[in-house]
């Protein structure tokens, strides 16, 4: 009994030391956590969800987590994403069932409420944490361990929300100076919740419908709009209830930002866009971005540490870019594994990847733990302004410690709709062009989507193979003019657009338009390069000197507002709509305009009216005194010097360019099908390592030229691979029959890739190896045949031998020796013939 009663006085004394607090009722209490996140049915959210649901993996967040998905019962038809989170289906209240008002971001809170409601998972929880979908989790997030209670929840400091000081405050909540400017990250005990949820949603309908109070210096919204309705929604229901916050300044960071010394955020924010030297993101460049389902495609890789290292020596600043990195690795670690549970095969080695799945990135993006400073609560530091009346004197506050907040969340007002177009024909010379641009379109981060624009003949249009190369809108050919019969292909551009502006309903704000041999490098968006309505942007085309001279005075009435620019244009679709017809008419006058087609006067060293198109669109624009904003950091002709720091968007690879003795120019592929050929890729350039760097700029321009084929030639590989070309490595081995095929389809994908793209001639390399083959034939054949006479000429001495011997037998005996010596020949004959075939198989499998 005594042995008994000691064990149980161990055991008791063991519970309270391991948990470190007395067995009181009160202090024991259950800490059950759960994680929520909102989402809706879009391809945006989907990658979003797969880097947050791959960071609360890697970050040992403990608890379940859900996603709240808010979709129409139409979206749920065809969303694809069901199986990417734990998921729990909210009806969506994007469009409001009462007043119609079209505002997304109210499903955070109708999802929270709809959870609490209807989850019996809500059930059995005891802490909440509410995160955004654009968000990356580097550390465990433990409300207590943050300093969050009951009636105390912990969220991060969203200094923007000027509103909780002003008239807003007054209007919505009846505790304006309980107004708490919160948001971000929310840790919050479930009791606490369940109260204020509902306020959280009535609160965010009531600020929606305040249009009154949407100015900016009222809501610090700087588009006026009321796009941050739902977050004084979180603030004014917080308060109304009277909740106040502890308010952590620290715990949350947005990539882009400056982490303070001693501080080890535990969540990254990425919804403001964020650029580590030339290399930039901004998740709303993603907005219809379906590289979820997308197999091996990630976002564009940024720099890799060891870079950052060299690039900044403040500590604290490269804390920061590496913070930035982090960010983006880890969602394309996380988009990795999800292409590899979709299915996807596996992707083809890289630098990158090989960076990905090494120990150093592993050891980069263990949990991170706060420390001491980090859990420092915003009041601690910088003193609430005290309220009339108060005699407590304002403290100064030091400028180091405060986090500089962003000025608006990433709940502004989406940035415009965009929609990029491109011009082709029916023929192989474009089908190449049209597979690297579309593969760099994918690469680059361009928002919105992109068409081709498809001028064929219905003759041509009969043979076509190549319909599923990009989202197509098909367009008459206007190569051979339906009224002059003048044969000039450039003028199906014009044409192009406006039979598509002519028949296709969009919403697109701005259009992009582009060139078929174009690499995108990045993102080309009107917000960035400022283009407006009434001012497009464009990039310099300085050759058209006919906007100096007779030529515009001849064909526009405003020969003084003529811009030399093409090749990229961002253009508003209003003026695109009033544009389209003048382009498309005044590049039929330039071209009939043969008076003046000399080099003098169009700048054409052809004197062949061949850029009578570009003439047609500046004429086009100062017909209407359309100016242009002119870039010179959008486009550049790969074999030209790059301006120091400029990130070039696009390589316009119209001019044949070199780096040392090898050269690329597209004219000489115009009758090479590189793309119905398997494995046909064009000759690759230099490796960067053999390259001179003696002269900086030289070094540079060549990088450039380098980078533009690489990218084409892997669209091509990747294009092949999609088009299910057969491995050119393997071989069947099961008979020799077989042997023969399997080594004459590897010869074909051989000569593929060696193929020089000129006429049907094939490399020397190539073609020494089938001379090779044919002499090793015509010497097997020579051997075979002297063995074979060897044979038969000793068969007759035998059979002299024999005759001469036996002469006095009958013939009948003599006969029938005689058959049975042929048998024998014939049958080593036949065993020579198949040692010397399987010989044959052995070598040609060898020379494969």
């Amino acid at each position: 009994m005594r042995g008994f009663l000691m064990f149980v006085a161990i055991f008791v004394m063991g519970f309270v030391a391991g948990d470190g607090r007395s067995i009181n009722s009160d202090m024991a209490a259950p800490r059950r956590i759960h994680t929520l996140f909102s989402v809706e049915c879009q391809n945006y959210f989907d990658w979003q969800t797969v880097g947050l649901m791959h960071s609360f993996k890697k970050s040992k967040q403990p608890g379940p987590i859900t996603r709240l998905l808010s979709c129409t019962d139409e979206e749920k038809k065809n969303y694809r994403g069901m199986d990417l989170a734990p998921t729990f289906e909210v009806p969506s209240m994007s469009r409001h069932p009462k007043t119609g008002d079209w505002y997304p971001a109210i499903n955070k809170p109708a999802g929270v409420v709809h959870w609490l409601k209807h989850s019996k998972e809500a059930e059995n929880v005891d802490w909440v944490v509410i995160l955004d979908a654009d968000m990356i989790i580097r550390g465990p997030i433990i409300p207590w361990e943050l300093g969050a209670e009951k009636g105390r929840p912990v969220a991060a400091y969203y200094g923007y929300l000027v509103g909780c000081d002003n008239i807003l405050a007054k209007l919505h909540t009846k505790h304006p100076e309980l107004c708490d400017k919160v948001g971000g990250l929310l840790a919050m005990h479930i009791d606490d919740l369940r109260v204020f949820a509902p306020m959280w949603l009535s609160k965010t309908e009531e600020v929606r419908e305040d249009r009154d109070h949407w100015a900016t210096n009222i809501t610090g919204d700087i588009y006026g709009k009321g796009w941050i309705s739902e977050m004084y929604g979180y603030s004014f229901g917080a308060a109304e209830v009277g909740l106040r916050h502890k308010i952590n300044d620290n715990l949350m960071i947005y990539p882009g930002y400056i982490p303070r010394p001693d501080i080890e955020p535990i969540l990254l924010h990425y919804g403001l866009p964020f650029s580590v030297g030339n290399w930039s993101f901004s998740k709303l460049y993603h907005h219809e971005d379906d590289i979820v389902y997308d197999c091996n495609r990630l976002f564009p890789e940024p720099p890799y540490p060891r870079e950052i290292q060299q690039m900044e020596s403040d500590s604290n600043k490269k804390r920061g870019l590496l913070i930035n990195i982090e960010c983006i690795n880890l969602l394309n670690e996380g988009l990795l594994l999800q292409h590899k549970r979709n299915g996807c095969p596996k992707p083809q080695w890289s630098k990158y990847l090989s960076f990905l799945k090494s120990k150093t990135f592993a050891d980069l993006t263990k949990p991170k733990y706060p420390t001491p400073a980090t859990l420092v609560m915003k009041e601690d530091h910088v003193p609430k302004q005290p309220v009339k009346g108060d005699r407590v004197q304002k403290q100064p506050v030091k400028e180091e410690l405060v986090q500089k907040q962003p000025v608006l969340d990433e709940l502004q007002e989406p940035y415009p709709k965009i929609h990029t177009l491109f011009s082709t024909e029916c023929s192989t010379y474009f089908d190449w062009q049209t597979v690297g641009l579309m593969h760099s379109f994918r690469l680059s981060g361009q928002p919105g989507n992109i068409t081709r624009l498809l001028s064929c003949t219905d003759e041509n249009l009969k043979k076509y193979k190549g319909h599923n190369l990009a989202p197509t809108h098909y367009v008459p050919s206007m190569s051979r003019h339906p009224l002059t019969g003048d044969w000039y292909p450039a003028i199906n551009k014009p044409a192009a657009v406006l039979h598509w502006l002519n028949h296709v309903n969009t919403d697109a704000e701005f259009i992009v338009i582009l060139d078929a041999d174009m690499i995108m490098r990045g993102p080309i968006t009107p917000w960035e390069f400022k283009a407006a309505r009434g001012r497009p942007v464009s990039t310099p085309y300085d050759y058209l000197i006919g906007c100096d001279n007779v030529l515009a005075k001849l064909h526009t009435s405003h020969p003084e507002a003529c811009d030399k620019v093409g090749g990229v244009i961002i253009m508003h679709i209003d003026d695109l709509r009033k544009f389209a017809m003048l382009w498309l008419h005044k590049t039929e006058e330039v071209r009939a305009d043969r008076a003046h087609y000399a080099t003098n006067i169009t700048g054409d060293i052809y004197e062949s009216g061949w850029i009578s198109e570009m003439y047609g669109y500046s004429f086009g624009a100062a017909e209407l005194q359309l100016r242009h904003i002119r870039n010179t950091e959008i486009l550049i002709y790969p074999g030209y010097y790059p301006d120091p720091g400029v990130h070039y968007r696009v390589f316009h690879y119209g001019l044949e360019f070199k780096v040392g003795n090898w050269s690329f120019g597209k004219a000489n592929w115009r009758d090479t099908d590189l793309v119905n050929t398997c494995w046909a890729q064009f000759p690759a350039p230099p490796d960067a390592s053999t390259l001179d760097q003696t002269d900086k700029n030289a070094f540079a321009r060549d990088l450039l030229s380098i980078e533009c084929i690489r990218t084409l030639n892997e669209a091509l590989y990747l294009h092949h691979k999609k088009s299910n070309c057969s491995d050119p490595s393997s071989l069947t081995n099961s008979n020799s029959e077989n042997e023969s095929e399997a080594g004459v389809s590897r010869k074909i994908g051989k000569l593929d890739e060696s193929y020089t793209g000129k006429g049907n001639h094939l490399s020397t390399e190539s073609s020494q190896e089938s001379s090779e083959e044919v002499k090793e034939d015509a010497m097997f054949s020579s051997l075979r045949l002297w063995i074979i006479s060897i044979w038969v000429i000793s068969g007759l001495l035998f059979l002299v031998l024999i005759i001469s011997k036996f002469s006095g037998r009958k013939v009948k005996v003599v006969r029938g020796k005689h058959q049975r010596i042929k048998r024998r020949t014939a049958s080593y004959s036949g065993f020579v013939d198949r040692n010397g075939q399987e010989k044959y198989v052995r070598d040609l499998d060898a020379s494969l």
